[in-house]
């Protein structure tokens, strides 16, 4: 991928407990990523939030459930992006709970290609 490559940044809305087949959501969807070639994946797992439900879920000690908001965020050539969409949209039709997927472009400011012993792995 080039910083002249027209681009976009995909973010997937998700709780830390939606599963697809028994495998937690956001992993189906990094390892999804990953296979597709994208360029990379990085999963956020938030504090607070809530949804369409309006129930707030929150990080708490006592709570044994752990129901957060999660993140999947990536960025790609648009082309690619958009095919992934696709790829993944099969995965959200059988969660029985609520997501949000979201696009927009967005511009490159820096990019460097690591050797794979950085600071991520």
């Amino acid at each position: 991928m080039e910083i002249t490559d027209e681009v976009k940044l995909l973010r997937i809305f998700i709780s830390s407990t939606d599963k697809f087949k028994h495998a937690p959501l956001y992993e189906v969807v990094v390892f999804a990523a990953k296979r597709y070639g994208l360029a990379g994946a990085t999963v956020l797992k938030g504090f607070m939030g809530f949804g369409a439900s309006s129930v707030v879920h929150s990080q708490r000690l006592w709570e044994i459930s752990e129901k957060l908001p999660v993140v999947i965020e990536i960025v790609d050539e648009a082309a690619k992006i958009d095919g992934f969409i696709e790829t993944i949209l099969p995965y959200f039709e059988k969660i029985p709970k609520g997501g949000l997927i979201t696009v927009e472009k967005t511009t490159i400011v820096a990019h460097k290609s690591g050797t794979g012993k950085g600071f991520f792995h």
